[in-house]
């Protein structure tokens, strides 16, 4: 009888659920033309993950992938806010990319297991996925996927025609931070599973590549869903069989694809 170790079940579950934000998140951020803004809201949340583990080793129980989903939100809110004051973006990505740095490495600093806990946030790891880390994921994707439904007109609005959204009595300024609340959700439901590195690989190069492929929204949603999961799927096949992280694997495949795409073109 066929039976599947639970870490690899997780893992399996984890790239299942990754390769759902890929294909929404990626897609819109594409699509939006911000996603410079996903390496600035994943060092964020690098920044509060740090700060949970600091807590949680010598002030109180909390789990740091709440405490990292909090940070990103904040910091994905300021930066729309200072977008929305006539800020250039990418100047306000930047600006909160430093922050977050900064603050990043002042806790792990404080936390004395500093190399490994780092190492682990940096790089992620499929493979060492705990059943709460599974949970916090699955209810991430399950909000990002409610509110899409609930919004996703909405928001294709907003994004590709302000003004008109303005004219029927939308607010862009609000569905657009809507917009970066999603992104800073998936991030943290990428960071333990890839890292805070390679969130932007498997968050925007599936999207990326099946944006150069296919002609609608709906269709760049589905091929950047199965890029990402057979990036995730091969990444991850090569890590049982080799002593390397899987995410550096589907990076690397994700990576190929992307360019397959422009030799098409």
């Amino acid at each position: 009888m066929f039976t599947i170790d639970v870490w690899l079940l997780r893992a399996i579950i984890a790239i299942f659920l990754i390769a759902i934000v890929s294909s929404l998140i990626g897609s819109y951020s594409v699509f939006r033309g911000s996603t410079f803004l996903v390496s600035g809201i994943a060092h964020g949340a690098l920044a509060g993950a740090a700060l949970g583990i600091f807590l949680a080793l010598y002030l109180f129980s909390v789990n740091y992938l709440l405490v990292a989903l909090i940070f990103s939100i904040l910091f994905a809110l300021a930066i729309g806010y200072a977008s929305h004051k006539k800020e250039n973006v990418d100047v306000s990505v930047g600006v909160m990319f430093a922050l977050s740095m900064s603050l990043a490495i002042l806790f792990l600093s404080l936390i004395r297991e500093y190399a490994s806990v780092a190492w682990g946030l940096i790089i992620g790891d499929l493979l060492l996925l705990s059943q709460t880390d599974i949970e916090i994921m699955t209810l991430s994707v399950i909000a990002i996927v409610l509110i899409f439904i609930i919004y996703h007109r909405r928001i294709l609005f907003s994004i590709f025609d302000p003004e008109g959204a303005m004219a029927v009595g939308l607010k862009p300024a609000l569905y657009e931070s809507l917009l970066y609340v999603i992104v800073a959700i998936g991030v943290v439901v990428l960071l333990k599973g890839v890292g805070a590195i390679l969130v932007y690989a498997l968050l925007i190069i599936p999207a990326a590549a099946s944006k150069r492929i296919s002609s609608t929204v709906s269709i760049t949603m589905l091929f950047a869903f199965l890029i990402s999961l057979f990036s995730g799927l091969g990444g991850l096949a090569l890590a049982v069989i080799s002593p390397v992280s899987p995410s550096a694997y589907a990076g690397l495949i994700a990576t190929s694809i992307y360019f397959l795409t422009i030799f098409k073109k």
